[in-house]
Parts: structure tokens; C-alpha cells; sequence
């Protein structure tokens, strides 16, 4: 049986991820007891399950109950809560699993099935560790399994033009939606995915990990050239002294001092403004930074490496991070419905590390994030700050990385040589 018919994994994984592009704006584990290499004997129990995971007997055979682990279960306290098998079966089915997985390992937000004959006998318990690994649990011989459905990588270079927005382009290219994340962390220094617009568009070499014909993950990214407002942006994937990242075709690092933005998928709902006028005061009054619209909850990222000098709470603002990153600019981040865990006034962040998420306290009508930049002490725009990127290309490296980004064009299919 094909397992392409639950993709339905793909969407809801990135569902999050790409609500702001639909609007234009922007352990190792034990070694196993069975491990399947390959597809072609194997029947797969679809079951209306969310992906399909498990070699399983014709599931019309069977009742399924799906459900999902929640914070602070375990197997111990999923077969003591959901079934009515004996103390002594329990025992048996956990000591076997440790020998075929590790049991630290089961993961909250996971999904597990129940599968009962007609006589409301439990027959197997099936634990969903990823799209590709599964546990089972076969109730009559007590015993685990553990199951891998074998994988291909496959290198894709795909092009697209964005008509509506970078998600509509994926789905209409059928592109695995998960390249408009790869795409964003990449130009996330270079390129406004907030302000994307109709003819803009992308060409992309990866590698790609295929279970059968469903995918199941973006490895490897190559290279890529972004056309964004009439201008290419390229990005060569090359390593130097052990350190890889994206560059350039001049050898700068696409890597900047400041992200473009502090969150990932969400649209501006408020610019920066001299005159504005304010939802709760009803008034008019400058608007010192941006507003991002996004969901509560919404993780938010320090756009940059520098020091928590202010973190607290404020009737307009909320609750909100000031953080100093240098003797120049200082950024705030207003409206938090809470702070990440651990944070305090004081320490030092790294760019990209969490700091908080979205919220609506303080003088707010709705969940967004309102982000500020201050240049010397003064508000400025935050999308007109031009940060400088990290060090370039060392000059013992450049040769070598000529030849590899010669290459990646061609690759890519660009009718250029670019040198540095």
C-alpha cells in the first residue's frame, strides 16, 4: 500500500510558519529489533492516522483511537490511564521496549494509536516518534518493535515565481512548502519577506529526504538565487576553518548583525509613523517602531547579539525586552503575553535566541509585537537600518571558493560567472 496519502503531516507542520507569506508580508537511540529496508512487503496501516507510519494488519480489521502524549506522560502513564491491561502485561510491554528504544526519548505533542479487535480487546499501541519511526507495542506476544520506513535523498533545484505569495508558489510548483522556511532563514538578513511582490522570484538547489514518494525533510541546501525587487540575491553554501553559512557571490556573509525581523511569519500592521492614530488613547501620536500581527504566542527572537538591559512591565507596553547590542543600537520588544524562560535583566543574548512571545498586554486591541530601534538613543525606522554582515570570505579561502561558487551557478542555471 502507497503511504502518499497522508501529506496532511506537511501542512500542519508549517502551518505556523507560513501564515505571514499567505499574506505577503512576510539521542541516540538503542539499536532496534526490526528495522524495515524495504517498502515493498510492507502493509501500511493508514487508518485515518495523521501520517502513515506503521506496518500494521488491515486496519478495517480494527477500532483506532488516536490520541496525543501530553506533557509530563510517559508510557508507564498512558498504558495505566488508557488501558485495562494488568500490572503484570504493563510491566512486561515497558520492559520490552527498553531494548528496542529508548524510552527517554518519547516525546509530548506525539501521537499514539489504540487498536482494539471487536471484542474491545487491545491488540496494539502504536507510538509515532517521527514521519519515518514508530514503536509498537504487540499486546498479545507482549512485545516491541521498532519500525523505520527506509528513506532516499534526492537533489532538487526548483524555480519559481511568486504570483500571490511564497506559499501559493510552493504549492503551485510543488515544492515541499518547508524550502519558504529553508528560504527565510537564509536571506533572513537580506531580503524583506514582509514585502515580497508579484514577479519576484527564487531558484534553489537542495537536498531533499523522501519516504516512497511522501516528503519528510529539506536537508542540505546548496545554493540559491532570490530576484527581489529587481536585484538577484545569492547565497553559496561553503565552510571555512570548520564554520559553514551562506555567502554571497562577492564572499560577504548573508549573515548581518541584525535579522530583518525578530519573528518569523506574521505581517506588518503598523509602520513607523510621526503621526498616528492610537487604537486605545484614540489619539494621535508618533508610532516609535512596527507592528507585527501575529498569533499569542508567536515566538519572538533577539534580532541580535547584545545585553538584556531592561525587562519589565509597563501600562503602554506591556510586558517588554530592551537589548543593548552595542555602543550604537539598542532594540525593544513591547506587548509580550510572557518572557522565554530564564530570561532576566543583565544577560547576554545571542542572535536568534528566544526572548519571549507574542501577546496584547499593556495598551494593546489585539496579539501583536510592536519592535523598536534606537540609534543613539533615538527611534529610528526599523526598516531602514542597514546593518553590516559578519566577516567575509578569509583571503586563503577565496580560490577555493570561487571554484564552489562557479559551480553552484552553473548549478543553478544562471548564465553568469561571478568573481570576488
Amino acid at each position: 500500500m502507497s503511504i502518499t496519502k497522508k501529506f496532511s503531516f506537511s501542512i500542519l507542520a508549517i502551518a505556523a510558519v507560513v501564515c505571514g507569506l499567505l499574506l505577503f508580508t512576510h539521542t541516540t537511540t538503542a539499536e532496534p529489533e526490526i528495522i524495515i529496508t524495504s517498502t515493498d512487503s510492507l502493509s501500511i496501516a493508514e487508518c485515518n492516522l495523521e501520517v502513515p507510519y506503521s506496518p500494521l494488519p488491515n486496519c478495517d480489521d480494527y477500532e483506532v483511537k488516536s490520541k496525543k502524549i501530553k506533557w509530563g506522560e510517559n508510557l508507564a502513564v498512558i498504558l495505566h490511564k488508557k488501558t485495562q491491561l494488568p500490572d503484570s502485561i504493563i510491566y512486561k510491554l515497558i520492559d520490552s521496549t527498553k531494548s528496542v528504544f529508548d524510552l527517554r526519548n518519547f516525546k509530548a505533542n506525539c501521537r499514539y494509536e489504540l487498536f482494539s479487535d471487536s471484542l474491545d480487546n487491545l491488540r496494539y499501541l502504536v507510538y509515532k516518534h517521527s514521519i519515518t519511526e514508530s514503536v509498537i507495542l504487540d499486546i498479545d506476544s507482549v512485545k516491541a518493535k521498532y519500525y523505520k520506513i527506509p528513506t532516499k535523498t534526492v537533489k532538487q533545484i526548483r524555480t519559481a515565481t511568486i504570483e500571490s505569495s511564497l506559499w501559493n508558489a510552493m504549492i503551485d510548483n510543488n515544492i515541499n512548502p518547508m524550502v519558504a522556511n529553508e528560504l527565510s532563514e537564509i536571506y533572513a538578513w537580506t531580503v524583506d519577506f514582509f514585502g515580497l511582490q508579484k514577479g519576484d522570484s527564487f531558484t534553489i538547489c537542495y537536498d531533499e529526504e523522501f519516504a516512497d514518494t511522501v516528503s519528510v525533510a529539506i536537508k542540505k541546501v546548496y545554493s540559491a538565487v532570490f530576484n527581489h525587487n529587481n536585484e538577484k540575491f545569492y547565497a553559496f553554501s561553503y565552510s571555512q576553518n570548520g564554520n559553514e553559512g551562506f555567502w554571497d557571490e562577492n564572499g560577504k556573509s548573508l549573515k548581518k548583525s541584525f535579522l530583518k525581523a525578530p519573528l518569523k511569519y506574521a505581517r506588518i500592521s503598523s509602520k513607523f509613523s510621526n503621526s498616528r492614530f492610537h487604537p486605545v488613547l484614540r489619539i494621535y501620536r508618533p508610532h516609535s517602531g512596527i507592528d507585527y500581527a501575529a498569533p499569542s504566542g508567536t515566538p519572538v527572537y533577539s534580532v541580535g547579539d547584545g545585553e538584556v538591559v531592561a525587562k519589565g512591565y509597563s501600562k503602554s507596553a506591556g510586558n517588554y525586552v530592551k537589548i543593548k547590542h552595542n555602543s550604537v543600537y539598542t532594540t525593544q520588544y513591547n506587548h509580550f503575553s510572557r518572557f522565554a524562560k530564564g530570561l532576566r535583566k543583565g544577560q547576554r543574548v545571542k542572535q536568534k535566541q528566544l526572548i519571549g512571545y507574542v501577546g496584547k498586554t499593556g495598551y494593546a486591541t489585539g496579539p501583536h509585537l510592536d519592535y523598536r530601534v534606537f540609534m543613539n538613543g533615538k527611534a529610528v525606522n526599523p526598516l531602514k537600518v542597514k546593518a553590516p554582515p559578519v566577516d567575509p570570505i578569509k583571503a586563503e579561502f577565496v580560490d577555493d571558493f570561487n571554484r564552489v561558487k562557479q559551480l553552484q551557478i552553473l548549478e543553478l542555471g544562471q548564465n553568469k560567472k561571478a568573481t570576488t
